[in-house]
């Protein structure tokens, strides 16, 4: 191997990023580095660090305060209801203008600020990766290399390295010397196996385990910066620091664009709807008064003011409350922490949940679940050899951490057989020869060692002196075995003469067969009883996993989540799909494996196509794709940085109850938003309607600007409740999906039923008022609407929230108490000193009579309709 090759100075640093399974030779890498095997000069890796910039991943801070409040302007409702006050201050109604600019500016502030809190607890996690790293540094060409500690950020390419047990690999790096070892990629992977690792050119990508399968992640010559070694020593040389690293090319991947989510696609077509009919009304009232009024011009105030009529004010504050509250006892009671807001509503829309089997579903430890000899029945004595290898492999292999196999045969076996041998000598596990040897002295038996192997069924059968038709036959014992989803050892002995050096690979050839020992995975505590409470919600499962396709399988059966025989799709069958294709087969299939990054970024836009609100859950840089297509993102507090600081929910642990919590939440949230929006829309849209009628009908306006502005913040300030309440029950069971359309429809519904209400007043109003002079009956025109516009809109907040469940037993809490609030502010406020400035009187009794027939109709009516569109799927999901 040449001690160093030239190249230009400041060569290039190899994009490890981007490697493929076909890594470059050591000699490619180090001619494109202009390094040797003696490491760099001080003064080389000065120059080269002033090139290069310090191995530092791009530290991203979350938005400041400004630009939290610039993007809660630019939300929809919020424009719409900009464009409203703009309307109002172009016809000098200041009062309205200066409300909706308030109502604005409170609802903008109080997302900015959950926002930014959000992220002030998100920094409070940042971590570094490592601090220092042993690199080969000379003082001069001419100088020996010297092993020395320097911080990781003046790493530059070029630079060799030493890694040993339990070091972090500092950046990433070409292996030019490996010995048994293996790494864990977990901050890539999101998976605990580690993977083995090999600096030959030649070295085989097909024996690294399917959860790696990446491309540069299959390369067994490549390590990557956060990965941290599991076995095993190894020299590397630096071939990218820095930005160039995968991990900080992960970072990227922040700065694109997210699809809109479920939230997002409600705000935007609902905002539209609003925005359209808002730009209708007033050109319909204009023609239609002078056409048959002759007022021409005159009319535009109350145009205008029908207009602002139809618009919620009080959406951004009643949103951002909902959200707010939400999102704060997640983290008081869950220590869930929502980084977006609006991701709390898409949590509460989420009937696919995608994760992964490992830390979710199943523990990261295995355990024995059957020791079968070569026949395929019960032998403890193979379960006893597998022990001893393993308890002598610990003893005497000087690990750095037991490795998970072996931990569990010993929990299986025990540890007192094991330990009644003398432990001679060991090798541990090389992820190139595939197997763990150990040998061991028998007390009695003088001049003999017993070699005991444990290891890959291939590597051992090998290594037995087995006629070609029965190692066939174990291959296939062996396969069926992890057909059904187990992890199979293979495990042999041999008798071998006394030596005192370590075992030699001769030694371990011409073994006698002992059996096969079975693991499985076992499933965590609490898996099982959130699945349930997941499906009990309305959420189903899919798992997506890098894992063999039978192992899923088992861990789903062994927590009841059902998998068909066509459930299962690996990787491969995804690849030959279209995107149509797959939408449809996901919306069947339980269990993806053998999944890439790109597979599973891939499914999650494929379950999303075909109408689902997709969340993800996912911990590994592997993840980040899915965690950015999918409509939530969720990640627990201890994954990656930069996977913690993409996700849109973190949670405390990895726990899948904390996720049905959180989706819980969100649906309450959604639930209470959703309300508002029926209850809100209907009322204003009834009221418009009556308003384009009566201003058709009658020769004066049928409500004075000031009149509305009363009766609009009467009703906004009521509505401030639903942000305190809990909804239905039946909200929390299902998703709360809220479709522009649907809720379209649901509003057209009711609001020409609050039409009619309105219509049936003015005629109750032309019973009463019976010529008292044109004034007079102007005035009493406006108090009668006045007293029932409140009124009936305390009727709906009442009656759509309860679900048509009223007479379940009492009010609805805040909501009631809101109602009756509204209700007594409609009929007392004509009666008071407010009543003449405003330009109300008092009413006769006979109106207040005749009054309680029409709202009793109504209120039958109300509950009618409610009834026949739930029945009928019509109204939106969260309003029950």
């Amino acid at each position: 191997m040449p001690e160093h090759v030239t190249a230009p100075p400041h060569a290039p640093a190899l994009e490890a990023g981007g490697a493929t399974p076909d890594a470059p030779t050591v000699l490619e890498v180090l001619r494109r580095l202009g390094t040797g095997t003696r490491g760099l000069t001080e003064t080389e890796a000065a120059e080269r660090l002033a090139h290069s910039g310090a191995n530092t991943v791009p530290d991203r801070h979350g938005p400041s305060w400004p630009r939290l409040v610039a993007r809660g302007l630019r939300d929809p409702f919020t424009a719409v209801l900009l464009c409203a006050g703009a309307a109002s201050a172009l016809v000098a109604w200041w009062g309205t203008a200066c409300v909706v600019l308030v109502l604005v500016a409170v609802g903008v502030g109080l997302r900015a600020y959950g926002e930014q809190r959000a992220d002030r607890s998100m920094t409070a996690l940042r971590d570094l990766v490592v601090s220092t790293a042993t690199v080969l540094r000379r003082d001069s060409a001419g100088t020996a290399p010297v092993e020395r500690e320097i911080p990781v950020e003046e790493l530059v390419p070029g630079d060799v390295i030493r890694l040993g047990p339990g070091d972090l690999v500092p950046a990433d790096v070409r292996l030019l010397r490996a010995y048994g070892l293996s790494v864990h990629q977990a901050v890539l992977t999101g998976e605990s196996s580690p993977a083995p690792k090999d600096a030959s050119d030649t070295a085989d990508a097909s024996r690294t385990p399917d959860t790696a399968r990446d491309d540069g992640l299959l390369a067994p010559q490549l390590c990557f910066q956060g990965s941290s070694v599991a076995s095993g020593s190894g020299t590397a040389v630096v071939v990218a620091t820095g930005a160039r690293t995968r991990l900080a090319a992960a970072h990227g991947l922040l700065a694109a664009r997210r699809e809109p989510g479920a939230f997002d696609r409600c705000v935007h077509g609902v905002s539209w709807a609003l925005v359209r009919l808002m730009l209708l009304v007033p050109p319909l009232v204009l023609l239609a008064d002078a056409a048959l009024r002759g007022r021409g011009l005159a009319t535009l105030p109350f145009a205008i003011a029908v207009a602002v009529g139809l618009v919620p004010e009080m959406l951004p504050v009643v949103v951002t409350t909902c959200l707010a509250r939400g999102a704060g006892a997640l983290a008081r009671t869950r220590g869930v922490l929502v980084r977006r807001l609006p991701a709390l509503h898409d949590l509460g829309a989420v009937d696919v949940l995608c994760l992964d089997k490992t830390g979710t579903l199943t523990r990261d430890r295995p355990v024995v679940e059957r020791a079968l000899d070569g026949r395929g029945r019960e032998d403890p004595e193979v379960l006893h050899w597998a022990a001893v290898n393993a308890w002598w492999t610990l003893q005497l292999a000087d690990l750095p951490t037991p490795d998970a196999l072996d931990e569990a045969v010993l929990d299986a076996a025990g540890e007192d057989g094991p330990a009644a041998y003398e432990g001679v000598a060991a090798v541990p596990f090389d992820p190139v020869r595939r197997l763990s040897v150990a040998v061991v002295r028998t007390p009695g038996r003088l001049g003999t060692h017993t070699v005991a192997v444990k290891g890959a069924v291939e590597t051992v059968l090998e290594r037995c002196a087995l006629t070609t038709e029965e190692r066939e036959r174990l291959l296939v014992a062996a396969a069926r075995q992890a057909g059904r989803g187990l992890r199979v050892l293979a495990v042999a002995a041999a008798e071998r003469p006394v030596r005192l050096r370590a075992p030699s690979p001769a030694e371990t050839r011409g073994l006698t067969f002992v059996g096969f020992v079975t693991l499985r995975d076992t499933v965590t505590d609490t898996a099982a009883d959130a699945l349930a409470a997941l499906a009990d919600r309305g959420v189903t499962v899919r798992v997506v996993t890098g894992d063999h396709p039978g192992t899923a399988v088992r861990a789903c059966r062994d927590l009841g989540i059902p998998v068909s025989a066509g459930g299962v799709l690996t990787a491969d069958r995804v690849d030959a799909m279209s995107d149509g294709e797959l939408a449809e087969a996901a919306g069947r299939v339980t269990v993806f494996a053998r999944c890439a990054p790109g597979h599973k970024a891939r499914i999650a836009a494929a379950l999303r196509a075909g109408g689902h609100t997709v969340g993800f859950l996912g911990d590994g840089v592997n993840d980040l794709p899915a965690l950015r297509v999918a409509d939530v993102g969720i990640a627990p507090r201890d994954a990656v940085p930069v996977v913690r600081e993409t996700a849109d929910v973190v949670l405390a642990g990895k726990d899948l109850g904390a996720v049905g919590h959180a989706i819980e939440e969100g649906r309450r949230s959604s639930g209470n938003i959703t309300t508002y929006l029926c209850v809100s829309l209907s009322s204003n849209l009834g009221n418009v309607v009556a308003m384009l009628v009566a201003g058709v009908l009658l020769p004066f306006l049928p409500m004075l600007p000031s009149q509305v502005l009363v009766q609009n913040l009467c009703f906004d300030a009521a509505q401030l409740a639903f942000a305190h309440d809990r909804p239905h029950p039946g909200v929390l069971r299902r998703p709360t999906v809220v479709r522009a359309r649907g809720l379209l429809r649901f509003v057209t519904g009711f609001g020409a039923l609050n039409a009619v209400a309105d219509l049936a007043t003015f005629a109750v109003l032309a019973l009463t008022l019976h010529g008292t002079g044109s004034l007079g009956d102007e005035a009493l025109f406006h108090s009668g609407w006045f007293t029932e516009n409140l009124v009936t809109q305390a009727l709906v907040m009442v009656l759509l929230r309860a679900g048509g469940n009223a007479a379940r037993g009492g009010m609805p809490g805040p909501v009631g108490r809101a109602a009756v609030a509204l209700a007594a502010a409609g009929v007392l406020l004509p009666l008071s000193p407010l009543g003449p400035p405003l330009g109300l009187t008092a009413l006769p009794p006979l109106f207040y009579a005749l009054l309680v027939v029409v709202l009793a109709l109504y209120a039958a009516a109300l509950a009618v309709l409610r009834a026949r569109r739930a029945g009928a799927g019509g109204e939106p999901r969260a309003a029950a």
